[in-house]
């Protein structure tokens, strides 16, 4: 069995958060594309087919929201994505940026993947966002912005604002 110490551990988690901060970045690549940004509002809609009421009624706020101006929500997605991937790659603000990850990702799971439904016969999974989400919430357990990562200098400095970041005031070893 192959056995690893504290430190080669806290090593892989830094590896695992910058491979997921270039997924991320893959991604939001994806959402700076015209095809995006201009149908933003059909990837909503597209969601609410064969969903319950309940669910057709989220995802129908999301929409009376969102045609305010789909542009600018697009671009707010995108920027949000290209954040994440910027902190998830650098270490940087870890906290905050897991934390707003989780949120995002809730989002899209419930109106984009609209709750990874419809559930019928066939249907074969449940959506990725959620799953996000929880590697987010792991990533945050895990203090994973220390390794690799610049929030072992940039926490030092933020004070009483150190919670932004995987700040730990004791010495990594």
């Amino acid at each position: 069995m192959l056995a690893w110490d504290q430190a080669t551990r806290h090593r892989a988690t830094g590896v695992v958060r910058i491979l997921f901060g270039v997924v991320w970045a893959i991604d939001a690549q994806f959402k700076w594309r015209p095809d995006f940004l201009n149908n933003f509002v059909s990837y909503l809609t597209g969601a609410q087919q064969g969903q319950p009421a309940a669910v057709q009624a989220w995802i129908s706020l999301w929409i009376n929201a969102v045609n305010v101006d789909p542009v600018v929500f697009a671009h707010v997605v995108a920027i949000g994505e290209t954040l994440l991937a910027v902190a998830l790659i650098l270490g940087l603000f870890s906290d905050l940026a897991y934390l707003g990850g989780i949120l995002l990702c809730l989002v899209i799971w419930s109106t984009a993947e609209g709750l990874g439904g419809p559930y019928v016969a066939g249907s074969t999974d449940i959506g990725t966002a959620i799953i996000y989400a929880f590697v987010f919430a792991l990533l945050f357990f895990s203090r994973a912005g220390l390794y690799y990562g610049l929030d072992a200098y940039l926490g030092r400095w933020l004070g009483k604002a150190s919670w932004l970041a995987s700040f730990n005031p004791e010495p990594q070893h």
